[in-house]
Parts: C-alpha cells; structure tokens; sequence
C-alpha cells in the first residue's frame, strides 16, 4: 500500500493517477466532490469541523478496508493528515480540546494493528509531495473551487499558510512506516511528462530499497 501526502493542491490525485498506471494498481481517491460537508465547513468552520473529521476518517478507513482486497494500491491521501487538520482547525478555535480527544484517540483504536490480521492498516510507504506555499495558491486558484477561493474569503490566506507550515513538522515526525519526500515545486509532475517520468524513478528506487518493487 502506497500513500500519498501532501497539502491542498500539492497534486495527490495527480501521482495517484501517475503512480496507479505506471505499477499496474489499484487507486483509491479522497471523496472531495461528492463530500456533503465540505462546503458546509468553509461556510461556518466552528459548526462543521468536528463532523467533517469524523466524515473524513470514516471514508479513508473505508478506503483502506476496500484495499485489501488488492495485492497493490496507491491511495491519495494519508489518514494520519486528517489529524494534522484538525489540530490546527482546533488552534482556530474551530473545534474543542474534547473533541479533538475524542477524534485523537477513535484515530488510534481504528488504526490499532491486530495481531492474526492478514493485512496492515498502516501504509507500506508513505510519500510525501512538497510544495511552497506560492505553488500553494497557484494550485488552488487553477482548481476553481469557490469555497477554496481567499477571493471570497481572505482569512483562508492565513490559514493556509498556517496549513502549509505545519505539514512540514507533520512529515519529520511521522513514524507509522517508511516514508519518502517528493519535491513538488521542482519537478512539477502534473504539467511537465519530463518531471513525472523524474519523480517515478525516484519512486521506483525507494521501492527497491524497501524490497517493494512490482513486477
């Protein structure tokens, strides 16, 4: 099981797409478009950011549960992230200390490896996609969702730079498996084929070091 990190508009789906062709394996995509509560929390964040964790959580352990059924997969973004957010919607005053208790330890019960399991939760690498916070922006803004749009909200400026800073520390202390970064500003794999060809064979290589590589 391949995962794929990274902040909003680093090009998870993108690799996702790459990564699932070029081994031959299956994709599992974040539920974003058909995601009732998304609008709803960047319409009023203090009402909709617990529900919207748990919305989330619940769709990417769904995701992992349907994996198993697949020797190799690629997913398009890490659950262990969704806890990254939500600390930071709770720094905003958006969320409760007890909800983010409630959220941290259901996080870890669900993600609790069973001894005589046949197959693992947690991600055989995870692979992050660095980006700066003006590839941040540019992203966003090339997407055209409204409710992502700072034009219509510009305190959203702030909170994704914000965003953007702590996924940095969220990659140094992750330690749920191998991991490997990807420099998303300087190969920019979703308009340059030089550059996806560049970033698969950095992908390839780590899987052979980790004794992970497809036939």
């Amino acid at each position: 099981m391949i995962v794929l990190a990274g902040t909003i508009g680093a090009g998870k789906t993108s690799l996702t797409d790459l990564l699932a062709n070029h081994l031959h394996t299956q994709a599992y995509y974040e539920s974003v478009e058909d995601n009732p509560i998304l609008p709803l929390f960047y319409q009023d964040p203090k009402k909709y950011a617990f529900l919207l964790q748990i919305y989330f959580l619940n769709k990417r352990l769904d995701a992992i549960k349907a994996s198993f059924a697949d020797d190799n997969s690629v997913m398009d973004r890490s659950i262990y992230e969704d806890s990254l957010l939500f600390h930071l919607n709770a720094d905003l005053g958006r969320s409760t200390g007890t909800e983010v208790n409630i959220y941290d330890s259901l996080l870890k019960n669900m993600m609790q490896e069973l001894p005589d399991a046949t197959h693992a939760k947690n991600p055989d690498l995870l692979i992050h996609i660095d980006i700066s916070f003006d590839t941040m922006l540019d992203r966003i803004q090339k997407r055209g969702r409204a409710y992502e749009q700072i034009d219509n909200d510009p305190s959203l400026y702030e909170y994704y730079q914000e965003l953007n800073h702590r996924y940095t520390a969220w990659y140094e202390q992750y330690n749920h498996g191998p991991k490997m970064k990807i420099d998303g500003d300087q190969f920019d794999f979703v308009e340059d084929p030089n550059a996806a060809q560049a970033v698969l064979q950095q992908i390839d290589t780590k899987l052979t070091q980790l004794q992970l590589a497809t036939a």
